[in-house]
């Protein structure tokens, strides 16, 4: 009787254990296991001194051993019941590891006699009821393990068959699958995506993770159930040791979905960079829902159509890991709502200003084909009407303009008294501000919408009939008004640092304390007046949580003691073009010439202010909410006026006014500090994220950024002037700061960054654009400045040498080229 069974013989349960005959279907399925054998459990019978080996075994067992190989081997028990579906006996049976040929009838013998085992009689009594019996044994060659471990094709835990769930340990994984030791976990996506991964790997990398989910997934399609399997990598590769079935309850499958949404912030970041509290990521997500359904009503798309696409609106934005991001696939259907968009749908996926088209699955699926024939008369017959609704709303926009700062100056010259108000009249407050200035924010958005369309024209004018003098100009005319509201600042800041440098304050000054004007009333009272005007101010200032100057003006303070302590500089001053000069025989360019700029110059300089009156709005909102904020602190519903800011309006306001989910408000706020404090410890996350699916909960993997051994690279210049110092790269003006002299590198700039700029001989900045606020400041303060050089905090080093040419655009790291 021949007791000895090679694959593929070994496939029946019931004469060589539920173990065996799943290596035999690993074979089959090309996985490759190591090579083995069984021996079936009437090899040996009982004795009195132990396990009696049946006639002949011996010798079949050399043979066997022969045609397997050179060992060690590894001695398995492969029980009748183990490894099945039902019941795995995982760590019931006994195991013998590196074991000689000469040594494996004597560890056969040992793993026989483990089926009788007082664990393996309490494991049956428990689960199955039946009686103990001897396993059949497995002989195999032994892997010589690097590492080796365990991965589950569906979570045991969690019950979730969305991703791998690895555990890896150094050297043979007998320790990790006795309990004796912990591995390194490690989750993988079904897209191969990292889920979870140790802060610092040091058993597998992330290849070798992906690899190993890919196996247990293969295992899985092979045997059409979730497994569990018993892995190992040595020298030649990764190789499959085992696999049973998972027996524990999973959760059912989910149904495929492969809609697709993409985030990306490559535009959004510079209003909301880094971590976005819940408040103010809510407030956003309410201000875009009501001012761009009011866009494209302006733009001819009827009311029928916008209320059709609701939820399109109302989900323009996401926050992913604390992070703002715009959703990319419905701004693309709001973009397709436009007229116009079925003749030139390229063109306008530009005005999104995201850094990488859309995929053609979207485009593809979003919106009317081209258009030909008469529907394509009929969309430029639309295109008519809208330009007639906009020459309308040109002619009519200082009256519209004036409408607004009325509703807007009554909303926030309010007679209520935040600091006495209740919150039922702090919600009220908050509610006038949403109908009277959030749903009729016309002003800014027809301005914004011609400011865009005259700037390029007019750009592209002055090119054609002037050459890069022309551009040159422009830049010149648009970005150096002196009065616009956002070169304010720096002017008055230059003014007080003189005044400050004549009475000796720059020192004191630095300590960032009002006091420091003691006995200074005239520069007190400018400081005063500063605040009075620009008090919402500050770094950030679209995040309601954010501070503002009037609450802290110590970057005030020092930008003042920087202006005090660097030379006098000439500021930039605005000078109109000599027309008769450019166009010296052209009297009908010269006419056509200076309208279109006067006319240009004026979009540009409203666009400035009413962004200004945005912040405006923004800070009376901020006040409104910290007033909310010490109402339920004071009632006992929050523990700190600023933990407010951990709650969405809905919330905020829904305790107030009565349709609240839930009272229990310090629970959501721990809840969401937590995982607020969890994502400001992680990197941030990727430009573009896609996924498919719910889009509730995105992976991704860290980036690695390659190094950038380029000499010199060319952005968008700004501001004329040529200037070689060192650079500093500045993420966070509020913790870092800038040497005289040293040049600016930024990812990208707000008004809260004034203090820095007092400092910087030249600006470089990532992200940004030509009326951008970096560009309007570096001009008002005379130094040179370029923007849009993408990548260039990661491309520069902080304190190395750089060369800038705020007129080309050019930037050359001077140490790469000596």
């Amino acid at each position: 009787m021949s007791y000895i069974r090679f694959p593929p013989e070994a496939t029946e349960p019931a004469e060589v254990g539920g173990k065996a005959a799943a290596l035999t279907r690993l074979a089959e399925h090309g996985f490759a296991p190591p090579a083995f054998f069984a021996i079936t459990p009437e090899a040996f019978s009982s004795g009195k001194s132990g396990p009696v080996a049946a006639r002949g075994l011996q010798e079949a067992l050399a043979e066997a051993l022969e045609a397997l190989g050179p060992g060690p081997y590894a001695v398995r028990s492969s029980g009748r019941a183990e490894d099945g579906a039902d019941h795995s006996h995982a760590g019931q049976f006994d195991t013998r590891l590196n074991v000689a040929a000469s040594e494996v009838q004597n560890a056969a013998k040992q793993v026989w006699m483990s089926g009788f085992s007082d664990t393996v009689e309490t494991y049956r009594a428990k689960t199955t009821g039946a009686a103990a019996e001897a396993p059949a044994i497995i002989v195999q060659r032994m892997v010589p393990a690097q590492v080796a471990g365990v991965a589950f094709s569906a979570d045991p835990v969690t019950g979730q068959r969305d991703r791998v769930v690895i555990s890896a340990i150094d050297g043979l994984g007998d320790q990790l699958v006795s309990g004796e030791a912990d591995g390194e976990d490690w989750a993988i996506g079904r897209d191969g995506s990292v889920a979870a991964a140790p802060d610092e790997a040091q058993v597998l990398t992330a290849d070798q993770a992906r690899e190993i989910a890919a196996l247990a997934t293969r295992a899985e399609t092979a045997f059409g159930a979730p497994q569990d399997i018993e892995w190992a990598i040595d020298g030649e590769g990764l190789h499959i040791l085992q696999a049973r079935p998972i027996t524990t309850a999973l959760m059912p499958e989910a149904q495929p979905d492969d809609t697709l949404t993409i985030f990306d912030n490559s535009n959004i970041v510079e209003s909301y960079p880094g971590l976005v509290s819940p408040l103010t990521y809510s407030f956003a997500l309410h201000v875009y829902a009501r001012v761009y359904r009011a866009f494209v009503r302006l733009l001819g798309v009827s009311d029928r159509r916008v209320a059709a696409h609701a939820a399109v609106f109302d989900n323009m934005l996401g926050r992913i890991d604390g992070r703002v991001y715009y959703n990319l696939v419905n701004w693309y259907r709001v973009l397709a709502l436009l007229p116009g968009f079925s003749l030139n749908r390229d063109y306008m996926e530009t005005m999104m200003g995201v850094s990488e088209p859309m995929p053609r699955e979207i485009t593809d699926a979003i919106g009317p084909p081209p258009a030909s024939g008469l529907g394509k008369l009929s969309e430029y017959a639309r295109l008519a009407r809208v330009a007639a609704g906009l020459v309308w709303q040109a002619l009519r926009l200082p009256r519209t303009r004036r409408n607004f700062y009325a509703r807007l100056n009554a909303a926030l010259e309010s007679d209520l008294d935040l600091g006495t108000a209740n919150a039922s009249e702090l919600a009220a407050e908050y509610r006038q501000i949403e109908s009277t200035l959030l749903d009729r924010w016309d002003a800014p958005l027809i301005n914004d919408f011609l400011c865009m369309m005259a700037f390029g024209a007019s750009r592209k004018l002055m090119e054609r009939w002037l050459g890069e003098a022309g551009l040159q100009l422009h830049n010149d005319v648009m970005i150096g008004q002196g009065d616009i509201v956002s070169a304010e600042p720096a002017q008055r800041i230059a003014a007080m640092g003189a005044m400050a440098r004549e009475a000796g304050l720059a020192e004191a000054l630095m300590s960032g304390q009002l006091a420091a004007l003691d006995g200074h009333p005239a520069i007190r009272a400018e400081v005063d007046a500063y605040l009075a005007r620009f008090g919402d101010r500050c770094t950030e200032e679209l995040k309601l949580e954010s501070i503002p100057l009037s609450d802290d003006p110590t970057s005030l303070l020092l930008a003042i003691a920087a202006s005090a302590g660097r030379a006098e500089t000439d500021r930039h001053k605005a000078t109109d073009p000599d027309w008769d000069a450019l166009f010296p025989r052209n009297p009908v360019r010269r006419r056509v010439a200076r309208w279109v700029i006067g006319w240009t110059k004026a979009r540009v300089r409203d666009r400035e202010n009413l962004r200004f009156e945005r912040t405006r709005i923004f800070g009376h909102a901020r006040r409104v909410f910290l007033a909310l904020g010490r109402e339920l602190t004071a009632r006992g519903l929050l523990d700190a006026p600023r933990d407010v800011f951990h709650l969405t309006t809905h919330e905020v306001l829904g305790a107030v006014e009565g349709f609240s989910l839930s009272p229990d408000l310090k629970a959501l706020v721990a809840m969401r500090q937590a995982e607020d404090a969890a994502s400001a410890r992680r990197p941030d996350p990727p430009e573009r994220i896609e996924i498919r699916g719910p889009a509730i909960a995105p992976v991704w993997e860290d980036e690695t950024v390659a190094e950038d051994s380029d000499r010199a690279k060319t952005g968008t210049g700004c501001s004329a002037g040529q200037v070689r110092a060192r650079a500093r790269v500045i993420r966070d003006p509020r913790t870092e700061a800038l040497e005289p002299g040293d040049i600016l590198v930024a990812r990208h700039t707000d008004p809260g960054w004034i203090a820095v700029f007092s400092n910087a001989s030249a600006i470089v900045v990532e992200r940004g654009s030509l009326l951008s606020h970096s560009a309007i400041v570096a001009r008002e303060l005379g130094i040179p400045c370029v923007v849009g050089l993408k990548g260039a905090t990661s491309w520069i080093a902080d304190g190395e040498m750089l060369s800038v040419n705020g007129a080309t655009g050019e930037v050359e790291r001077v140490d790469a080229a000596e």
